[in-house]
């Protein structure tokens, strides 16, 4: 098989959470156990930071290894899911997995996969693994996929654990209460490993502090330690400045990014105490340079101007209420226009009733099975006072957004990070 061949094998043979919802979720972690077992456990082979949360552990993961990198460390960096391409999910020092040991990797493992029938993500944790292994990187950084109790990454023993925040998100694999989706989070905590939680939050901290109790492990909340911090914004990044006078520009230009700046310093901060040696100079040409060292996107990316375009992969509650404030901050409800598709399982109509009444809405859907139908969509929206049209393609969705959109409106891009895959990276060239 060639590359494209693989893929698409990868893609069709295994069952895919990403396309398929909840029928993808193993609710143990027995098959990547025994996949890892039988290429060699590569997990045992490499040092590793851990991170969960509801929203940003992409944006934390993503950071965290810009800084490792800056600093002189070969750097993994294994998240999910993907926007354009298989191999944003497992990378090296920013660049991709070799399209060779995809290949290969995918070949060698044909006959075990028979035996032990993995998803999808308990194949590519299993390669993401060996590949990190086999390039003897210094520390890789793993984000969990779904979850972290029963999440396929958390065989893994790391040297840290992060966990960013806790929202309602997959509350039909995960519980439906703040406190029991904590308790599923907090299950990559282990035993002697010290845990930073990004957000302290009086429904769920409690939970935080007996698991780690229980594990003897450290605990540290990054909200408590980086507390105060004032913002300024310029075109091209964002400046914070906290209270101890040290400031910080990133080029992630969400203010929601503020939240996870405090759980990578925090975490640095503790890495430094490991032995780390990260000098305050790569962490702040790092985190001015995240996207360019890592490849991150579809975090408040502005692609257009006259009237601005921005993408951004939101996709439950407490995401979009983040995005909806800075647009709030900047912009009359009239002004705005929301190109918007979500997933069925989501609960949509808790998230729809978030949007202002009088903006502009295009609605849509990526073509996967999971999506929801963009005419169903613009029904229960409608139901919610939002009104707007539909249309079975985001391109066309956007690009009616900019006929209808003064040069001093905003479109926003949001609700699945599908949709953004679908995007033609051509269609707004001038």
């Amino acid at each position: 098989m060639n590359y494209e061949q693989t893929i698409d094998y990868l893609y069709s043979q295994l069952p895919m959470f990403t396309r398929i919802g909840a029928a993808a979720y193993k609710e143990d972690l027995h098959n990547t156990i025994a996949l890892c077992n039988a290429i060699g456990n590569p997990q045992n082979q490499i040092a590793c930071i851990h991170v969960a949360g509801t929203n940003g552990k992409g944006s934390t993961s993503h950071m965290l290894a810009a800084v490792l990198q800056k600093a002189g460390y070969k750097t993994g960096l294994y998240t999910s899911p993907h926007i354009k391409d298989f191999g944003e999910r497992i990378r090296i020092n920013g660049q991709m997995i070799d399209r060779s040991f995809v290949i290969e990797f995918t070949e060698r493992t044909k006959e075990i996969c028979k035996e032990i029938k993995p998803s999808f993500f308990e194949l590519t944790v299993a390669m993401a693994f060996e590949y990190f292994a086999k390039e003897k990187v210094d520390i890789a950084i793993i984000e969990t996929g779904l979850g972290g109790r029963l999440d396929s990454t958390n065989i893994i023993t790391p040297i840290l654990s992060v966990i960013t925040n806790i929202g309602y998100d997959h509350m039909n694999l995960l519980g439906n209460t703040l406190p029991e989706i904590a308790l599923e989070k907090a299950g990559i905590i282990k035993k002697n490993i010290p845990v930073v939680i990004g957000e302290s939050n009086d429904a769920t901290k409690h939970i935080f502090i007996r698991k780690a109790a229980e594990s003897n492990a450290p605990i540290l909340f990054a909200d408590e330690i980086y507390q105060n911090a004032t913002t300024e914004l310029t075109n091209n990044s964002i400046q914070y400045t906290f209270s101890n006078g040290v400031a910080y520009t990133l080029d992630l230009k969400g203010n929601y990014q503020l939240k996870n700046l405090r759980t990578v310093l925090t975490s640095l901060d503790l890495l430094t105490t490991f032995g780390f040696k990260i000098d305050h100079s790569s962490k702040k040409e790092a985190l001015s340079s995240v996207k360019k060292i890592t490849g991150l996107s579809g975090r408040w990316d502005i692609v257009a101007e006259n009237p601005t375009v921005i993408y951004d992969v939101a996709h439950n509650k407490e995401g979009i209420q983040e995005v909806l404030l800075q647009l709030k901050s900047k912009f009359k409800e009239e002004e705005m226009h929301f190109v918007l598709g979500f997933v069925k399982d989501k609960d949509v109509r808790e998230v729809l009733k978030l949007f202002p009444t009088r903006s502009h809405y295009y609605f849509t859907n990526a073509h996967i099975p999971r999506a929801m139908f963009h005419e169903e969509l613009k029904e229960i929206a409608a139901a919610c006072n939002l009104q707007g049209e539909s249309y079975d393609d985001v391109n066309a969705a956007i690009m009616n957004g900019k006929i209808k959109a003064a040069s001093k409106d905003v479109i926003m891009v949001c609700g699945s990070f599908f949709i953004l895959a679908e995007i033609d990276k051509n269609l707004l060239a001038e």
